[in-house]
């Protein structure tokens, strides 16, 4: 089987440039970069699913020149997913152009708080230990489980 190059490098740069927008501040950014991954990856599915064929109806053609339906139906279904995550983040574009102006995603203070006590090694003030349980090497609490 031969895949074509010129698609294999519009998936190369579509899937790169998606990435890079979608590491930006900006959720409009994000959205494009959202769209151009998920175009990327149905030219992708189209490319692996091989050469065309006949349609895959039993009894009209020989199984042996049918088309694979599995890459269409993955493409509609990624389609459908990118639909989605498009619209929801439409959304929370717009509805943060309406609270704050633009369309920026800000940083989180208590995220900043986690990171400052991470690098002290230091635990928060609200943590309450009062219940005194035990953590097992997974980090769950071990209170009320009985131990051999």
């Amino acid at each position: 089987m031969s895949s074509n190059l010129t698609l294999a490098i519009v998936v190369g740069v579509l899937i790169a440039s998606g990435v890079t927008l979608l590491l930006e501040r900006s959720l409009t950014r994000i959205l494009v970069g959202i769209v151009l991954i998920g175009n990327g990856v149905n030219i992708l599915f189209l490319m692996a699913s091989g050469p065309a064929g006949n349609p895959p109806i039993v009894g009209d053609n020989p199984t042996s020149s049918m088309a694979d339906s599995l890459p269409q139906a993955m493409a509609l279904t990624a389609i459908v997913i990118t639909l989605g995550v498009t619209a929801f983040g439409l959304a929370l574009a717009y509805r943060s152009w309406q609270i704050n102006g633009n369309d920026d995603v800000q940083d989180d203070v208590e995220d900043a708080l986690i990171r400052r006590l991470a690098e002290r090694d230091d635990t928060s003030t609200s943590f309450d230990d009062s219940a005194g349980g035990e953590l097992d090497e997974e980090g769950s609490d071990t209170e009320g489980v009985d131990r051999p």
